[in-house]
């Protein structure tokens, strides 16, 4: 289940990192490293979880890296999807689908005696980054930096 859904995860970025660079080179690279510093420890703790579930080693880093190399396929239909239409459709497919992730993650912790709280953090965080967002998105032509 971890190798498929990180299969599914890893396709999703290369989805991103290929509108990307239909977008513009700077583009593709900006979000490339973003992309590569969110999955190392990403893929770091799958490879831990797979180590515990019991697979030796070897058979850790094979499905490690057969996840990964999903990032490659999807990298492929995101240049050719790019390159047919816009690539903010794309960047919105890979939003979606990531917010449902995290919102997935974050629904099924939230149970147990302190549940109120628990939403009231979980809201409180969804609604700062979106506030985040949604200032970066309106003054994003006025940011100068240096």
């Amino acid at each position: 289940m971890i190798t498929l859904s990180d299969g599914l995860h890893n396709f999703i970025d290369g989805l991103a990192i290929g509108a990307s660079f239909t977008a513009s080179v700077f583009q593709g690279i900006s979000t490339s490293v973003a992309i590569l510093c969110e999955e190392f420890p990403h893929e770091l703790g799958d490879f831990v979880i797979l180590l515990n579930a019991g697979m030796s080693i070897q058979q850790a880093l094979f499905f490690n890296f057969l996840s990964a190399c999903c990032c490659y396929l999807g990298m492929g239909f995101g240049i050719l999807a790019g390159n047919s239409f816009s690539p903010n459709w794309i960047f919105a497919l890979a939003g979606g689908m990531f917010l449902y992730i995290a919102l997935a993650d974050m629904v099924k912790d939230a149970g147990g005696s302190s549940f109120l709280l628990t939403f009231a953090i979980q809201n409180a965080g969804l609604l700062t980054g979106f506030a985040i967002m949604l200032l970066l998105t309106t003054y994003s032509g006025q940011i100068q930096l240096g």
